[in-house]
């Protein structure tokens, strides 16, 4: 019988990255198969139009959005969950007037965007 190693990992939001207007959790960094972005958007500030070769999953914590994906845009608030298809173009805007808090689930250990 071969004993199973359960070292966690404990890091505080403040520990990761903070890079324009999100703190970056990498997966491949952590020990995890995915990597997400917790969101903090001011009202009107959006990442620009882009994809990603793997499925990601917004989860709408606080505030309101804009968000489109593919030829469809819609707009979404608390407790709203989008799923964006692989290689799907797709973009959102703080469409609020309060702060956007969102946590986007990737599914890769990495981030790997392309910008369009």
């Amino acid at each position: 019988m071969s004993l199973i190693s359960c070292m966690m990992s404990f890091i505080s939001l403040e520990q990761l990255p903070f890079v324009g207007m999100s703190y970056e959790f990498v997966g491949e960094t952590q020990g995890a198969p995915f990597s997400a972005y917790i969101v903090k958007a001011k009202p009107g500030q959006a990442p620009p139009l882009h994809k990603h070769p793997y499925v990601e999953v917004a989860f709408v914590i606080e505030g309101c959005a804009t968000i489109t994906v593919g030829d469809e845009e819609r707009d979404v608030k608390t407790g709203d969950i989008v799923v964006i298809p692989a290689g799907c173009p797709h973009r959102f805007i703080n469409s609020g007037d309060t702060l956007l808090r969102q946590i986007d689930i990737h599914a890769s250990p990495k981030f790997v965007q392309a910008n369009l």
